[in-house]
């Protein structure tokens, strides 16, 4: 199968390429950076056009390869990183994706969204379904063009029926390319974490995500579904076991002491997604696919550690 991938020259999205490619497809790579790799593909295995999705060029590819199938990665969902070119950039990228995959015929459409997008919130259900709306009271206005990315993507579901539309919420990523936005916040020695609270939080490793995102592709999968990985742990286990020190702080001092001290920077807005669980039921996704994980959580966190 020839796929187009967006986002592929971001460390999560070159790994991606090699396993694709270890699956027997063909991939066209589409980003705005360059991309560097030690391994040299052969033409006819995989191409990688440097352009903006936004504009003219991105659109040529899409007419003179014919891809069959699309995977969406190029999205800005880092909370550490999310401004306002973030906020521009989700949905207008997303729009002509699908835009382009229609008119040029793509018959199956992976968009690659997160499980930020039900909100982190005291409230909110302890497992969220794919039927839930978004929840964006968290304080993160940031967020809001991720989820109008993926409510947009969904939106193909009956806009282009003829095209086999995957919306992928995929919980927190951790892997060797240290990249996501989980890994943003373990990146420093010190992780700093809420006087009270220490939410369950779900991760996966990076490689299985991407396996999941492959199984979609190849199975057609049509619909919304919730990607998860091995059974929930405290943010606190994750801190320790990923070999980072945590720190406990009162929300009076949190603002003053985050990105000083070794400690990891998170904006305030953010500031509720390690106060409250943000937790996905994924039994509609394996029901369809199949789709087993093959890391546990002690193995995902010992080689973040070690990476």
């Amino acid at each position: 199968m020839k796929i187009l991938v967006t986002g592929n020259a971001s460390p999560i999205g070159k790994r991606f390429v090699e396993i694709l490619l270890g699956r027997g497809h063909v991939v066209i790579g589409l980003d705005r950076r360059g991309f560097w790799q030690n391994k040299n593909y052969p033409e006819n295995q995989f191409k990688h056009y440097q352009c903006d999705v936004r504009k003219r060029p991105a659109e040529d590819v899409f007419r003179k390869e014919k891809p069959q199938s699309v995977i969406h990665l190029a999205t800005v969902s880092h909370l550490q990183h999310l401004n306002e070119k973030g906020q521009r950039m989700n949905l207008g990228v997303t729009q002509k994706i699908v835009e382009y995959s229609h008119r040029y015929g793509v018959k199956t459409l992976a968009f690659v969204g997160r499980h930020t997008f039900y909100g982190a919130e005291p409230d909110s259900p302890l497992y969220h379904k794919e039927i839930e709306p978004p929840s964006m009271s968290s304080g993160l206005p940031a967020l809001s063009d991720l989820v109008a990315a993926d409510l947009y993507a969904g939106s193909a579901l009956w806009r282009y029926p003829d095209i086999a539309t995957s919306v992928l919420r995929i919980c927190y990523t951790l892997g060797e390319s240290k990249s996501g936005t989980l890994a943003s916040f373990l990146k420093g020695p010190k992780v700093p974490t809420f006087l009270g609270y220490d939410p369950l939080f779900q991760i996966i490793h990076e490689e299985d995500a991407m396996n999941a995102v492959a199984t979609a592709v190849e199975k057609k999968l049509r619909g919304v579904y919730n990607v998860a990985g091995p059974p929930p742990s405290p943010l606190s286990v994750v801190i320790r076991e990923s070999g980072r020190e945590r720190v406990t702080l009162p929300q009076a001092l949190m603002g003053v002491a985050m990105g000083t001290f070794g400690l990891s920077k998170l904006p305030k807005g953010a500031w509720d997604h390690i106060k409250f669980p943000v937790l996905i039921d994924d039994a509609s996704f394996k029901k369809a696919t199949g789709f087993e994980y093959r890391f546990d959580e002690a193995t995902i966190l010992n080689q973040f550690k070690k990476s």
